[in-house]
C-alpha cells in the first residue's frame, strides 16, 4: 500500500479515535469535553472528506474514466455521514446526551462500513490506477527541480 493510502487509513483511525473520546465524555455526562472532542472529530472528518472529494476522487476518475462508479457511492455516503454528524452535534449543543449517543452509535456503524469499502476496495483501486498518488494527495516528497 502506498504512503498516501496508509495516510488515508491513518486518518480514518484518527477520526474514529476522536469520535470515541466524544462518546466516552457523553457517557460520563461531561458535555463540555464531548463538545470539544466532537468539534475536533468534525474538523478531522471535513479535512479527510475534502482530501478525498477534491483530490483523490477526481484523480481516480481521470485515471480510470469511471465517473459513475465507486466515487459516486462514496460521495453519497459522505453526505449521509455529514447529516448524521450534524444531528449528533445539534444534540450535543442542546445538552441531550442520550440523543447524541444514539446518533453517534448510528454514525459509528455507518463510518465503519464506509471505511471498510474505502480501505478494501477503493483505495487499492486508486493505488493501482493513479500515477504519482503520493504527490497528488500531498503526501509525497516533491522536488522543486533543483534536486538531482
Amino acid at each position: 500500500m502506498s504512503k498516501a493510502m496508509m495516510e488515508m487509513v491513518k486518518q480514518h483511525t484518527e477520526c474514529d479515535d476522536q469520535l470515541n473520546r466524544c462518546e466516552v465524555a457523553l457517557h460520563k455526562g461531561d458535555m463540555a469535553s464531548a463538545g470539544r472532542n466532537f468539534r475536533l472529530f468534525s474538523e478531522e472528518l471535513d479535512l479527510h472528506f475534502g482530501l478525498e472529494e477534491n483530490k483523490l476522487f477526481p484523480a481516480f476518475e481521470k485515471a480510470t474514466g469511471m465517473t459513475s462508479g465507486p466515487t459516486v457511492v462514496m460521495r453519497g455516503e459522505h453526505a449521509e455521514i455529514r447529516s448524521l454528524r450534524d444531528e449528533a452535534y445539534a444534540a450535543i449543543e442542546a445538552n441531550q446526551a442520550e440523543v447524541a449517543l444514539a446518533a453517534i452509535d448510528t454514525l459509528n456503524v455507518l463510518i465503519q462500513q464506509h471505511n471498510v469499502k474505502e480501505e478494501n476496495v477503493l483505495y487499492p483501486m486508486c493505488g493501482g490506477s493513479i500515477p504519482n498518488l503520493d504527490a497528488v494527495l500531498g503526501f509525497g516528497s516533491t522536488c522543486c527541480g533543483s534536486c538531482s
